[in-house]
This record gives structure tokens, C-alpha cells and sequence, in this order.
């Protein structure tokens, strides 16, 4: 069963997509820091000017303010070349990966949580800096040192020190291509297990009798949620079925049909259209948060893009097949029927379609295979990914659109001189094999290079 969209797991993809709200709370956490532990400084101060914590810094106001510029200074400088690396990786990703990769490397948690040490402890040394205080800056009062909160400053920056070390060690794992397409399979597999769930299709509803009413809404973009519940609601009052014609991901154009209404003759639409108009939710790009083709289409953007002549790097196209072959096998079990929302009296109201398993598998391959010919290593790994999804799919969604594209990879083939005929016979026997539930081995023929006996 999908997980209803509520408000909250709105709020959560939005700050969990971004990457300002961990840095935006490092700082609300400093300047709460910043001005509790000086104040605590002073409670735990006699009347000596002495601290009874034995631990703690144990110079005086020029120390303790020269301490706080160093770590200020030094802070907002390493955070700016954190800044300036994490652009570098995102243009790296950009031009060599695809566009599309920026928003899984913006929503790393490493990354976040770097950002948000190092803004922290600038702010924590800026917010105490402030309660440091000298005699003669004072006028009827002693100095004032806050030693605990000299010590705490001293312990963020050898954190903010360590927290660099890690960040620079996982920039650099991050911009390996087996990364990012490891990244973007996991954002896959959170979008599935969210949007799909694991039970089986319930089924299709039969359309109403009649003439449907066609609405439009007045903006344009890509559809990423909506509102069910009020879509439906609306629709109910009405005594309407409303077909909502783009699947979540797909362009919306402001004035085109966007939804087919069936509705009693004589009832009013205008709360209807509000509710379609109020409940898409249109962004100027597409998000993997409800959209379960959008991170396959990063993994095929990432193959495409080694296919070209600018890059040519057959090996990170076969690499980015297994994760399109992971991915459709599991997609091959998941519910892809259409989404129906009931009223309380269990009749359709809102009926939102979905990628079916064709779809997902002409999005996986259609573009590999344009851009493959004349290499046979990523043929190879094609015919490899359907022998593997005729396999593990289930028979009705399997044969009925598997066999096209083998028949397809062999017409490639077929223009591509380093393959023969009876290899690529062999690609069609090992999916008809599969399909019919035959995985024949190949035993080797050549002699063994090495025996090992066990010990007993």
C-alpha cells in the first residue's frame, strides 16, 4: 500500500533535499550554546575569578579572546574552501556524470553535517567572543574570562578539524562513478519502498459510462505530488471520477487537459478545478520523492552520457546497466497499477496512472541501446540485463515486451562488426531460456590452472 502524502512527509522531503536546514540549525544550536555556557561560566565563577572545573582554559581575557578571533578566523576561511570544493564536485558531477546528479550529491548527509560543524563552531566563537570581558573595558566590574566556554570553542574546532579530514576523504570516494551510481540506486530503492510498497496489484477499476469533461490548471512544470485527499473530496461533493492524464514526473502545460472528469449533468466544477489547481504540486524540475522512474533516468543519463564520443567509457555504461538491471527486476515485483483513492462509501474518485513495467523497460534501455552500437561490451551487458529481468520478472510482465527488445539488441548487434551472428543467436536462446525458466550452465573447456585438495 502507498504511504499516504501527508504534510509532514512533505516537510521532511523538503528539508531532507535541501542542503541549508542542518548549517540553519548549527547556528541556532551556537548561539544558544554561546549564550548558556558563558552564563553558566559566570554562575560556577567565586569570587576570585576562579573556576572549580580544573580542566578548563586557564588564561585571561587576552588569551581567551585571542583563542576565540583564532578559531573564528580560521573557521570562516575552512568553511569557504568547503564551499568552493563542494561547487568543484558538483560541477565535476555535473559535466561528467549528468545534471540530474546535483540533487543526490546536495542531499548528502556528510556533506550536510560538515557544513553544519564548521558554521557551528564559527558562530559558537563569535556568540562567546562577545561575554569576554577586561578590566578596563569594565566599569565597576572584574574581568571576566568564560573558561568553560573557551574549553567547549576548543573542543568544536578540533572536531571541525576531524570533520574535514572525513569530508575530504568522502568528496573524494563521492566523485568515483560506482558512488554516485550507488547513491542514486539507494535513493531509488527509498522512493519504491515509500511510493510502491510491496503488496500486490488491486484491481483496475472500470472507467464510468459517458463523456468525460476535460480541466486544465493555469501553471506549467513538472508534476511532483498532490493532494490526493482533497482532489478526492472534491470530487465526491461533485459525485465525479476524476483520471488525472500525467503520471507524478511527467509535464504539466498550463491550458492542456490535465484530468478527464465524469460527472452528473448540472453539477458545478468550480470547486473541482480549485482543488486540481491547489492540489498539483509543480516544481521547475523533477524530485525522486514521488517519482519512482526519475532515479532510473539519472542511471541512464549517467550510461548515455559514457556512450559519447566526449567521453567514451564503455566500462561506466556496463557498470550503470547492472544498477538499471537491479532496479527493474525490482520493479518487476512491485504494485505499478494505477493509484485509486475511494470515498467512505468505496467509490472511485481519483484514479492517478503509473510507469507499468514496458514503460520502465523502454526507459532503462531504449537510449542504451541508440547510443551502443559498435561497442560490444555494452551489448553484451544488454543482453546480459534482459537474460537477468526474463529470469527474475514474472512470466505475464515478461513476456509480453522482453522478447521485443531482444529482437531490438539484435538488429544493433547485427550493424556492429565485432560481434557474430551466432553470438547474438545465442543472446535470443538465453532469453527465451529464461523466460521459460531454463539458466543452462557453461562449464569450462579449458584445462584448470589450479587444484586444491581440502584438509581433512
Amino acid at each position: 500500500m502507498r504511504t499516504p502524502d501527508t504534510w509532514a512527509r512533505r516537510i521532511w522531503r523538503a528539508i531532507r533535499g535541501a542542503l541549508w536546514p542542518i548549517p540553519v540549525i548549527g547556528v541556532v544550536v551556537a548561539i544558544g550554546l554561546g549564550i548558556a555556557l558563558p552564563a553558566l561560566d559566570e554562575a560556577l565563577e567565586d569570587e576570585r575569578g576562579q573556576s572549580p572545573l580544573t580542566f578548563v582554559f586557564g588564561g585571561g581575557p587576552a588569551a581567551a579572546r585571542d583563542v576565540l578571533s583564532s578559531i573564528s578566523g580560521s573557521l570562516i576561511s575552512v568553511t569557504g574552501l568547503v564551499f568552493s570544493l563542494t561547487v568543484v564536485a558538483l560541477q565535476l558531477s555535473s559535466s561528467q556524470y549528468s545534471p540530474r546528479v546535483l540533487q543526490t550529491f546536495v542531499t548528502d548527509r556528510v556533506v550536510q553535517l560538515t557544513l553544519g560543524q564548521l558554521v557551528l563552531t564559527f558562530v559558537y566563537a563569535l556568540t562567546v567572543l562577545r561575554t569576554v570581558r577586561t578590566e578596563s573595558a569594565t566599569s565597576g566590574s572584574s574581568a571576566f574570562v568564560p573558561r568553560l566556554s573557551v574549553t567547549v570553542g576548543y573542543l568544536l574546532t578540533l572536531g571541525s578539524v576531524v570533520a574535514l579530514l572525513l569530508f575530504l576523504g568522502h568528496l573524494t570516494r563521492s566523485l568515483r562513478v560506482e558512488t554516485m551510481l550507488r547513491d542514486v540506486h539507494d535513493e531509488a530503492m527509498r522512493t519504491y519502498d515509500e511510493e510502491l510498497g510491496s503488496e500486490p496489484d488491486a484491481s483496475v477499476p472500470p472507467a464510468p459510462p459517458g463523456v468525460p469533461v476535460r480541466l486544465a490548471v493555469g501553471s506549467s512544470g513538472f508534476l511532483v505530488g498532490l493532494d490526493e485527499a482533497r482532489i478526492a473530496r472534491a470530487a465526491a461533493e461533485a459525485g465525479a471520477v476524476v483520471l488525472l492524464d500525467p503520471r507524478i514526473g511527467d509535464a504539466v502545460l498550463a491550458r492542456v487537459p490535465v484530468a478527464h472528469v465524469w460527472v452528473p449533468p448540472g453539477k458545478d466544477l468550480d470547486p473541482l478545478q480549485r482543488a486540481l489547481e491547489d492540489g498539483l504540486r509543480l516544481a521547475h524540475e523533477r524530485t525522486s520523492d514521488r517519482d519512482i522512474a526519475y532515479s532510473l533516468r539519472k542511471i541512464v543519463d549517467i550510461a548515455v552520457r559514457a556512450l559519447s564520443p566526449g567521453v567514451n567509457d564503455p566500462t561506466t555504461a556496463v557498470h550503470a546497466l547492472s544498477h538499471v538491471s537491479a532496479l527493474l527486476a525490482d520493479l518487476a515485483h512491485r504494485p505499478l497499477g494505477p493509484a485509486v483513492t475511494r470515498d467512505e462509501d468505496g467509490d472511485v474518485r481519483l484514479v492517478v496512472p503509473q510507469y507499468d513495467f514496458p514503460a520502465l523497460v523502454r526507459l532503462g534501455l531504449e537510449e542504451v541501446l541508440q547510443y551502443a552500437e559498435g561497442s560490444p561490451a555494452v551489448l553484451r551487458r544488454v543482453a546480459g540485463v534482459l537474460r537477468e529481468l526474463a529470469w527474475r520478472a514474472p512470466r505475464d510482465r515478461a513476456r509480453d515486451c522482453l522478447p521485443v527488445w531482444s529482437d531490438r539488441l539484435g538488429v544493433v548487434a547485427g550493424r556492429t562488426a565485432d560481434l557474430s551472428a551466432s553470438e547474438v543467436r545465442q543472446w535470443r536462446d538465453d532469453v527465451e531460456d529464461a523466460l521459460a525458466g531454463r539458466w543452462e550452465p557453461t562449464w569450462p573447456s579449458a584445462p584448470a590452472t589450479r587444484e586444491r585438495t581440502l584438509d581433512r
